[in-house]
């Protein structure tokens, strides 16, 4: 195939891109220059940046676009519009965040979407990250219609991870002795590695798949002790898991998702249940979690640790401190 790839360079692009030149894919990387220059050798690159300077592209054709980097609506719209010519098939990767809260457990495809209540808003925050993907699949069915797939991952793990939002977990179990975890018996986790995510979205538009898909993982419930009790093994742990009562932690400014990754808290606990089943029925295929728990601590330190300075996880000295207050407090 003959692919555009818009973005390309960070994370889940980099291994579209990876994973399509080992399949012997021709690859067109649009991206503005400001990450992974020393990526990919020998591979088309066109800079620019897509809040329009869109006009790079013009007069070119590909089998298909993939488009890994969409945040605001009215820019993926216009990068929809731009290539509606210019290629068969469009990839939109959104997120599980795109549907409506509350959210039923065990939500499908056809679960409402978030809406924005300022539809001009463009910064993306928190609170309007879900409504600014839904608004971005909108747009590009406009464009595209229904030449269009829509993958809306949730929480994407594996090397390359610039988020800690799963490297935490390994990273703080190698390191042993006592590990605060959420005091969550009846939470879920759901993650799908970076690698078997790529792999899918290249079969998908290699067959033309259109329509949208929940791309989760593990193919079973994964509950959140167990999750990190498989990590603790894969990665040679001997640390001691000590739950913490939820209301402890948010008490004290501990944020589920963020300041303990993969916890998400008791009332958005439907976000860890979304169903994947028409995703596993189109050949979406899930690795061990120990692989990637083994491999992203091996690339994570392998990293430069200044990388890692911007992580809003939470750093030993402050778990140190919780898991003295939570001691103490027990008795």
């Amino acid at each position: 195939m003959d692919l555009l790839v818009l973005g390309g360079t960070r994370f889940l692009g980099r291994h579209v891109v990876e994973a399509a030149l080992v399949r012997g894919d021709r690859v067109t990387l649009f991206h503005r220059g400001r990450t992974g220059a020393g990526l990919f050798p020998g591979v088309e690159r066109v800079l620019g940046d897509r809040d329009g300077g869109l006009g790079a592209l013009d007069g070119r054709r590909w089998d298909a676009v993939i488009d890994t980097c969409g945040y605001v609506p009215r820019v993926v719209g216009a990068s929809a519009r731009a290539l509606a010519r210019a290629a068969s098939h469009y990839t939109f990767v959104s997120s599980v965040s795109a549907y409506a809260s509350p959210l039923a457990l065990h939500a499908d495809e056809g679960a409402p979407l978030a809406t924005l209540a300022d539809p001009d808003v463009e910064a993306v925050t928190g609170e309007t990250y879900g409504g600014l993907k839904a608004a971005c699949e909108r747009a590009v069915l406009e464009g595209f219609g229904a030449r269009t797939l829509v993958v809306r991952p949730g929480l994407i793990v594996g090397p390359n991870d610039p988020t800690d939002r799963f490297p935490y977990w390994p990273r703080r179990l190698a390191r042993g002795g006592d590990v605060l975890v959420p005091d969550a018996p009846g939470l879920d986790v759901q993650v799908v590695d970076v690698r078997d995510l790529a792999a899918w979205i290249l079969a998908c538009v290699s067959a033309g798949v259109t329509g949208a898909f929940n791309a989760i993982g593990p193919a079973e419930p994964l509950a959140f002790r167990a999750c990190l009790e498989r990590i603790a093994t894969a990665v040679g742990s001997t640390a001691r898991l000590v739950p913490v009562a939820e209301p402890f932690l948010l008490e004290r400014n501990v944020a589920p998702w963020v300041g303990l990754p993969l916890w998400v808290s008791a009332g958005e606990a439907a976000f860890s249940t979304i169903s994947a089943a028409r995703a596993r029925a189109h050949g979406l295929a899930f690795r061990p979690l120990e692989d990637t728990a083994r491999d992203t601590l091996a690339w994570d330190l392998a990293r430069d640790s200044s990388e890692r300075a911007g992580s809003p996880a939470l750093t030993a000295e402050r778990e140190n401190e919780l898991l003295t207050e939570w001691a103490g407090r027990r008795g």
